[in-house]
């Protein structure tokens, strides 16, 4: 059960680390928020990368070996990676549009699939 949630606050945890990183690039299409400067940019996306702290601290905390749970501490970075380019992936097909998706892609992510196996083979 600490391996579900753990990997559940990870995955919340990704949304908020990809709307703190690259949500703003969407700010030129509101009125409201296309005349901010960098400075106020920052401190939205900070306040939005509170949220992603607020998941992956205990994400990491209940999932870690050394506190009681399933994953060692290189299985807890993979899998956090491979949940932050696949949340990427989502967002930026679903409000970047003009993104693509080729084939070196694809090579990419399956060799961090296969980094995953890699990790986990006992």
């Amino acid at each position: 059960m600490k391996a579900v949630y753990s990997i559940g606050l990870l995955i919340l945890s990704n949304v908020f680390m990809t709307l703190a990183w690259y949500g703003h690039l969407k700010f030129s299409e509101s009125k409201k928020l296309a005349g901010l400067g960098l400075f106020a940019i920052i401190l939205i996306s900070w306040g939005i990368a509170f949220f992603e702290y607020c998941m992956q601290v205990p994400a990491n905390r209940i999932g870690f070996k050394g506190n009681g749970g399933p994953f060692t501490l290189l299985e807890l970075k993979v899998i956090q990676e491979v949940i932050a380019l696949i949340v990427f992936l989502i967002f930026s097909f679903l409000f970047f549009k003009n993104e693509t998706f080729r084939w070196n892609h694809f090579v990419g992510l399956t060799f961090l699939v296969l980094a995953v196996y890699f990790i986990f083979k006992k």
